[in-house]
């Protein structure tokens, strides 16, 4: 489904939004990884940004758990993946908002705190953000009976560069890049992308996010590698796109390229492209989760009420 037009709601919608967003609270902080984090090397990195909610420097991941509303579990899951260009995470505006409104609707809410590609602390820069989404995964359903969650009703969902993120960690499942001696399922069960990165080509990429990826010079192969619409499969996850027409900054053809393939290989997609909006119009109009939640109920993975 391709819904091009753009529903502006007004302050009764801004009230909504605003109480959604700041009722739910966070349960619990969990480091991703219960030994060391993989692919690092000692460096004298130091996280900043906690007070602004945009970090930069992160060393030691996390997931922050926000437990759904009393009464609504539904028994899915979230695992929310902030954009800004993979040089910092807009934790706070993209990461636990939406959590909190997630949370709200009955689904268990994990922000992810993850390493940005850094030559400094990473001896592979180029997987390891890919490697703390696999992780968080991982370690989301391993634990699903802990938190009251259904180990099947697992998504991820991204922002910008952390779209780009979750699409990487939707389609390059099938290969762990990280321990996973028992073998636990790397898929995601569905993925949610807002006005993501998709493409490492030049027609289509975000230049500020390619270089912190891959570097100023990558190669064709890795260029290819994480052009995630040359990586959709028939058992690529079920989809939610969602995108402004006139995004200045991640062009609307990232989404739509990736709507096209997911839909020849026959895989279950809705896409919302709005007229208006530019990039990160989350923080404009907060009526845009509505036609993502009503998808939820349609597939299932939060309750008709």
């Amino acid at each position: 489904m391709m819904n091009c037009m753009w529903r502006v709601s007004g302050a009764s919608a801004l009230a909504v939004f605003l109480f959604l967003s700041f009722t739910a609270q966070s349960q619990e902080i969990i480091p991703l990884y219960p030994a060391a984090v993989p692919n690092s090397k000692p460096a004298d990195v130091q996280e900043s940004g906690a007070e602004s909610g945009v970090l930069k420097g992160i060393t030691k991941p996390t997931l922050e758990y926000y437990k759904p509303a009393p009464g609504k579990a539904s028994g899915a899951a979230v695992i929310v993946i902030a954009g800004g260009g993979y040089g910092v995470v807009v934790y706070k505006g993209e990461g636990i908002s939406t959590a909190k409104a997630l949370a709200e609707q009955g689904v268990a809410a994990f922000v992810l705190k993850y390493r940005l590609p850094s030559d400094a602390i990473m001896a592979d820069k180029k997987i390891g953000p890919l490697q703390d989404a696999q992780q968080a995964i991982k370690r989301v359903r391993e634990n699903a009976t802990q938190w009251g969650i259904d180990a099947n009703k697992i998504g991820i969902m991204g922002f910008s560069a952390g779209g780009h993120l979750a699409a990487t960690a939707a389609t390059h499942f099938e290969k762990a890049y990280i321990d996973n001696t028992p073998n636990t399922s790397l898929r995601p069960d569905f993925q949610i992308l807002v006005y993501p990165v998709i493409s490492m080509r030049d027609s289509l990429t975000h230049g500020g996010s390619r270089d912190n990826l891959l570097g100023k010079t990558p190669s064709r192969q890795d260029i290819d590698l994480f052009s995630n619409e040359l990586q959709v499969r028939a058992n690529t996850p079920p989809t939610y796109l969602t995108h402004a027409a006139d995004d200045k900054l991640v062009d609307v053809d990232n989404s739509i390229a990736y709507f096209e393939q997911l839909r020849r290989q026959k895989v279950p997609v809705e896409m919302h492209i709005y007229p208006k909006g530019d990039h990160g119009f989350i923080f404009r109009h907060p009526g845009w989760m509505e036609p993502l939640f009503a998808w939820m109920k349609v597939n299932s993975w939060i309750k008709n009420e």
